[in-house]
C-alpha cells in the first residue's frame, strides 16, 4: 500500500507553508474591496474548493428562490459555534448574486439549481455590512460623499448618491431610515441581497446614553428592526446576516448586550440556519488542503486495509470501527484519519477561540505542511502523526490552550530530549514504528483540552481510542498497547483513573506533574542498606519464607543467628551477595563464611545448609521495585497524615499506584532470587570445598515447589533413600578392615557435618532406608549392643528395627559370619566404628588418623566401653569469659547430648590477694555469691 503522499498532493499554498496568510484574506470586506487572494475572489475559484454542505445547499436554494422572486426567505440569520462556517457561507451567497462568469462553471451550483427548480438565478446587487469595517464616530468616503452611519453605507452600495438620497438626512442626524424609506430603497436596487457581518463588534462600540456621529446604541437598533420588516415587503430582497453564538465571542458586557437585542430583532423574522456536521468537515478539509485524490482505487484498498484491520482486532478497538459504515467514513475524511476530526470536532472546539471550520484549517495545514517536508510515510495522517515536534504545528495547538503545555510535550511527548524518544532509542520493538511518540501524540490531542475550563465531561482516551490513534495496517496492536503501560509508569504529566492495566482505565496529560515525579524524587532519598534491603526482606518473606520444604528459611540472617542444629535451611544471602554466571565471588565467598562460622565459634553441621543468591543482572530491577514501592508508601502515609495536600483523584492514584509497587515488587524479587548455592566436598580425603549453583524457574509454580523440585532433582536433598546407597557408604567409609559395625546414630550425625556425605531431608530418611535395608539379608545386620563378642538384639533380616542410639548397623558378610557362629556357638571378635568416617575434622583440614577412621567403641577384643569421663582445666582469670563459653560448646554441650548421660559440672573459684582484699571486692563478691547460690563462697 502506499502512503498518503504518494495518492493525493496538498494545495500549493499548503505545501509552501502560506495558508494562513491566505486564509486572513478570507473576509467579505476584502473580497468586496478586491483585495483578496484569488482563490476568494475569482468565483470560480472559489466554488472549485468549496463543499456545498447540507446547510449551505438550503441557504444558496433559499438565496436562488428569493432572488427569482419565487418564495425563499427573506432574513436569514447565521448563528453557530466560532468557527462555524458562517463567513464561508457569506462568500458563497456574494459570488452566486455578482458572479462574472456562467452559472455552469461555478462548481456544484448546477445541480442545486436543478434540485430548486429553477432555470438560472438572477445576478444581484449586494451590499456588505462589516461592522469591523468602519468606526461609528468617525465618517468615511465614497468618493466625494461623506457617510457617518450604516444605513448611508447600506444605500451608496446599493444605488451610488441616488440612493444615498434616501437616507441622506438620516444620514446626517444619526436616526435611523423609517421601514418605507428602506422598502423604497430595497426596490428600486432588487434583485439585491444585503450582507451583515461583525454586527455585535459595531453596534457594542456606542456608549450608553450617548450620539455619535454614526448615530446611537438605539438608531442602530431600530435601523436592523426597521431593515428585517422592509425586505419582507420587496420579493426579490433579502438580508442574510451572522451574529455570534456565545457571549465569549459578543466580548464585553455592552456587546452581550447587543447580541441579546439582535438575536431578539432577528428571531422574529429569522430563517433556520443548519450548521456544519462533521463528516461535511471531511470534504471541506479535504478539498481546501488538497488537490483531487490521483487514484481513487489506492485509496479505497488503503481504506479497505484500515477497515479489516479494525475488524480483526475486535474489541480492542471502539466499537463504531466495527461497523461497515467505517470504512465510508475513512474514505470521506482521507488522507486525514476520521479520529483526527472526532478529537477536533468534539473536544478541541469547546475550547473559546477555537474555530471549527478556520481553526481546523490552519491547524491541519501546519500539521501537513510538516510532514510532508519530513516525508512522512504513513499511510493516512492519524492523530499518532501530528508532529507536535515541530514549533509551528505545536504553537498553533497550544495557543487555545493554558501556560505550560510547551513543558509538557518536550519533557513526556514529543522531541529529541522527550522520554518518548529515550523509550524508543532503548527498546526497538517500540523504536521501529514510532510506538512511544504516536501513543503520547494521540494522548494529548485527546486529552489538553480537558485542561481547558473542565468543559470535556469524561477526561482523557481509553486504550482502544489510543490504539486507534495509533494502529496501521500490518502492525501488531500489542505494541501500542505495551508503549502505553510503559509510559503509564514513566511519564510525569501522563495520568490515569484506575488500574492501567484494565481495558476502562482512561489516561489524559495534564500540566500539573502527576504524582510519579514526586514518587522519582522520593525514591532516592531511601538507603540500600537499611530500608531498602529490609524492603526486600519482606518481600522475600512473603514469596521464600513459605518454604515448606526446609524447616528453617533464613533472609539476610546473621551466621550467628542461624541456629547449629540438624534442621534443613535455607539461607537468604543479602543483596550484596550477588551470583552471575561471570563473577561468583561474592556469593562463594557468604556461603563459606556462613557454613564455617556461627557467629564468633565454629560451625558443626555443615550439611544442614543451603542458600538462595540474587541474580546480579536482575538485581538492580528489584532493588528499584523496593525503592518504588518505598515511595508509594511514604505519599500514602504523609497525604493520611496530611503532610502531602493532594486532591482525591491523586490520592486514589497513589494508592493504586502503592497497591501495584506492592504486587510488583515479590515477582521482582522472585525473579531477582534464582540461584541455589550448595556446598560440595566431592572427596573425604580431599577438604576442599567448592560451591555448585543452580537456576531456579521464576516462572509458573510457587517458590516453595520450585525449591523443593531443584533441590531434589539434583541430589542437593534427599527425600527417600535406598538402603543400597546407605549399605555401599557405609562400605565405602565405615565398614574398614577389623570394624565392621557402626552406630546408626553416629552415621546419621555424620550426614548433618561432612559435605561429602548425603544430605538427607530429616532422619525420618535414614530411618526408612534402614528399615527396609534390614528387612532384607543383602545389606546389612543390626543389633543394639554389643558386649565381649556377642550382639544384643542381632538381626539379618529380620523386621521391627527400632531407631535409637543403641542401634549398630552391621557389614553384612560379618553379620552371616556371626549368625553362623552364633548357631555353633562359636563366638568371634568383631570391631565397629562410630565416627568420622574419612578420620578427618572439616573445621581444621587435619586427619584424625592415617590408617582410618578413630575408634570410639571397641567390641570383642578390646576394651570395655568407657562409662564415665573426667576432666579439669585450669583457666586464665582474664580469659575466664570467653573459656568458660568454649568449654560449655564444645564439651558439656557434648555429654549432654547423650540422654542417658548423667553430666555434673563443678567450678571451682580460687583467689589469693597478698596485700589482703579490699572491703568492696570483697562485699561485691558475697553479695553475687548469695544472688548466684553458690555452695560455698568463704573469705581466709
Amino acid at each position: 500500500m502506499k502512503p498518503w503522499r504518494e495518492i493525493t498532493v496538498p494545495h500549493r499554498d499548503v505545501l509552501e507553508g502560506t495558508f494562513q496568510q491566505s486564509e486572513f484574506a478570507a473576509d467579505i470586506t476584502a473580497v468586496y474591496m478586491g483585495k483578496a487572494t484569488h482563490e476568494y475572489q475569482d468565483a470560480r475559484s472559489f466554488f472549485e474548493r468549496t463543499f456545498i454542505t447540507e446547510g449551505m445547499r438550503l441557504l444558496l436554494t433559499q438565496v436562488a428562490q428569493r432572488l427569482a422572486g419565487k418564495g425563499g426567505e427573506p432574513v436569514i440569520q447565521l448563528q453557530t459555534a466560532f468557527g462555524g462556517g458562517k463567513t464561508h457561507t457569506i462568500l458563497a451567497v456574494y459570488h452566486l448574486a455578482t458572479r462574472k462568469c456562467a452559472l455552469s462553471e461555478l462548481s456544484g451550483i448546477p445541480a442545486l439549481i436543478e434540485r430548486a427548480g429553477l432555470m438560472d438565478v438572477a445576478q444581484a446587487r449586494v451590499a456588505v455590512l462589516d461592522g469591523n469595517a468602519h468606526a461609528p464616530g468617525q465618517p468615511w468616503k465614497r468618493g466625494k460623499q461623506q457617510i457617518k452611519t450604516l444605513w448611508g453605507e447600506l444605500a451608496w452600495q446599493l444605488g451610488g448618491s441616488e440612493s444615498f438620497a434616501l437616507v441622506k438626512d438620516a444620514d446626517a442626524s444619526g436616526t435611523s431610515p423609517g421601514k418605507e424609506v428602506l422598502r423604497e430603497l430595497l426596490s428600486a436596487a432588487a434583485p439585491c441581497v444585503v450582507l451583515i457581518d461583525e454586527l455585535v463588534a459595531y453596534i457594542r462600540q456606542f456608549p450608553e446614553g450617548q450620539t455619535l456621529t454614526g448615530g446611537s446604541y438605539d438608531s442602530n437598533l431600530s435601523f436592523v428592526q426597521a431593515l428585517t420588516e422592509s425586505v419582507k415587503l420587496v420579493p426579490n430582497a433579502m438580508v442574510l446576516a451572522s451574529l455570534p453564538e456565545s457571549e465569549v465571542e459578543a466580548g464585553s458586557q455592552r456587546g452581550v448586550a447587543a447580541l441579546r437585542a439582535l438575536e431578539k430583532t432577528f428571531g422574529r423574522v429569522q430563517a433556520l440556519w443548519k450548521p456544519v456536521a462533521t463528516e461535511e468537515a471531511f470534504e471541506i478539509v479535504r478539498r481546501r488542503l488538497f488537490e483531487p485524490v490521483r487514484d481513487t482505487k489506492v485509496r479505497d484498498a488503503v481504506c479497505r486495509a484500515f477497515a479489516d484491520t479494525y475488524v480483526a482486532e475486535g474489541t480492542r478497538l471502539p466499537a463504531e470501527t466495527q461497523e461497515g459504515r467505517y470504512y465510508d467514513r475513512l474514505a470521506q475524511a482521507y488522507p486525514i484519519h476520521p479520529e483526527v476530526f472526532d478529537r477536533l470536532y468534539e473536544d478541541w472546539t469547546t475550547i473559546d477561540g477555537f474555530q471549527r471550520t478556520r481553526g481546523v484549517l490552519k491547524l491541519m495545514a501546519k500539521v501537513i505542511y510538516r510532514l510532508w517536508k519530513d516525508e512522512n510515510r504513513d499511510l493516512v495522517i492519524m492523530p499518532g502523526s501530528l508532529p507536535l515536534h515541530d514549533g509551528s504545528t505545536r504553537n498553533e495547538l497550544t495557543y487555545y490552550l493554558p501556560g505550560g503545555w510547551d513543558a509538557v510535550i518536550e519533557r513526556d511527548i514529543d522531541g529529541d530530549r522527550a522520554e518518548t524518544t529515550e523509550l524508543e532509542n532503548k527498546e526497538p520493538r517500540f523504536g521501529q514504528v514510532g510506538a512511544a511518540r504516536r501513543v503520547a501524540r494521540t494522548l494529548f490531542l485527546g486529552s489538553a483540552p480537558s485542561s481547558v475550563s473542565g468543559k470535556v465531561s469524561i477526561r482523557g482516551l481509553d486504550r482502544a481510542r489510543v490504539i486507534l490513534g495509533c494502529l496501521q495496517p500490518g502492525q501488531p496492536s500489542s505494541v501500542y498497547s505495551d508503549a502505553l503501560n510503559r509510559l503509564a509508569d514513566r511519564l510525569h504529566y501522563l495520568n490515569s483513573s484506575g488500574d492501567k492495566s484494565q481495558d476502562a482505565t482512561r489516561f489524559w496529560f495534564d500540566t500539573r506533574a502527576n504524582l510519579r515525579r514526586e514518587m522519582e524524587d522520593r525514591k532516592r532519598r531511601f538507603d540500600d542498606a537499611t530500608e531498602v534491603r529490609g524492603k526486600i526482606a519482606t518481600a522475600l518473606k512473603h514469596t521464600v519464607g513459605n518454604a515448606t520444604f526446609f524447616e528453617g528459611v533464613h533472609v539476610f540472617t546473621p551466621h550467628g543467628d542461624i541456629p547449629d542444629d540438624g534442621a534443613l535451611r535455607l539461607v537468604v544471602l543479602p543483596p550484596d551477595k550477588w551470583y552471575s554466571r561471570e563473577e561468583s565471588r561474592p556469593a562463594f565467598d557468604a556461603v563459606f563464611e556462613w557454613t564455617k562460622n556461627n557467629g564468633a565459634k565454629p560451625r558443626h553441621r555443615w550439611n544442614r545448609l543451603l542458600f538462595l543468591a540474587a541474580d546480579h543482572n536482575t538485581l538492580s530491577r528489584v532493588n528499584d521495585a523496593a525503592r518504588v514501592a518505598l515511595a508509594w508508601g511514604s505519599i500514602v502515609d504523609d497525604v493520611k497524615e496530611s503532610r502531602l495536600n493532594i486532591d482525591k483523584l491523586q490520592e486514589k492514584q497513589a494508592e493504586k499506584e502503592l497497591e501495584s509497587a506492592e504486587g510488583v515488587l515479590p515477582r521482582a524479587a522472585r525473579e531477582c532470587y534464582r540461584w541455589i548455592l550448595c556446598p560440595v566436598q566431592e572427596d573425604p580425603t580431599d577438604a576442599k570445598v567448592t560451591v555448585e549453583a543452580l537456576p531456579m524457574n521464576t516462572t509458573g509454580v510457587s517458590v516453595s515447589k520450585e525449591i523443593a523440585r531443584v533441590c531434589t532433582e539434583n541430589e542437593l536433598v534427599i527425600e527417600a533413600w535406598s538402603p543400597i546407597h546407605l549399605r555401599d557408604k557405609l562400605k565405602a567409609l565405615y565398614w574398614k578392615g577389623d570394624q565392621l559395625a557402626v552406630k546408626a546414630m553416629n552415621f546419621w550425625e555424620d550426614t548433618l557435618r561432612y559435605l561429602y556425605l548425603p544430605r538427607l531431608k530429616d532422619r525420618e530418611v535414614l530411618v526408612q532406608a534402614i528399615r527396609s535395608g534390614a528387612s532384607s539379608r543383602d545389606f546389612f545386620g543390626t543389633a543394639y549392643d554389643q558386649r565381649e563378642g556377642s550382639f544384643d538384639g542381632f538381626q539379618l533380616g529380620g523386621k521391627g528395627v527400632q531407631f535409637d542410639d543403641t542401634l549398630l548397623l552391621i557389614e553384612p558378610g560379618a553379620a552371616q559370619q556371626y549368625e553362623i557362629q552364633q548357631k555353633g556357638q562359636v563366638k568371634a571378635p568383631l570391631k565397629t566404628n562410630g565416627t568420622d568416617p574419612a578420620g578427618k575434622d572439616l573445621s581444621t583440614g587435619d586427619r584424625r588418623a592415617e590408617e582410618g577412621p578413630p575408634k570410639v567403641l571397641e567390641t570383642a577384643g578390646g576394651s570395655a566401653t568407657p562409662r564415665s569421663f573426667h576432666g579439669t582445666a585450669e583457666i586464665a582469670a582474664p580469659t575466664a569469659k570467653m573459656r568458660l563459653v568454649q568449654l560449655a560448646d564444645e564439651i558439656i554441650s557434648v555429654l549432654v547430648s547423650d540422654p542417658t548421660a548423667s553430666v555434673k559440672v563443678v567450678v571451682e573459684v580460687s583467689a589469693e590477694f597478698p596485700d589482703g582484699a579490699k572491703d568492696t571486692v570483697k562485699r561485691a563478691v558475697s553479695e553475687n555469691a548469695r544472688s548466684l547460690g553458690l555452695k560455698s563462697a568463704d573469705w581466709e
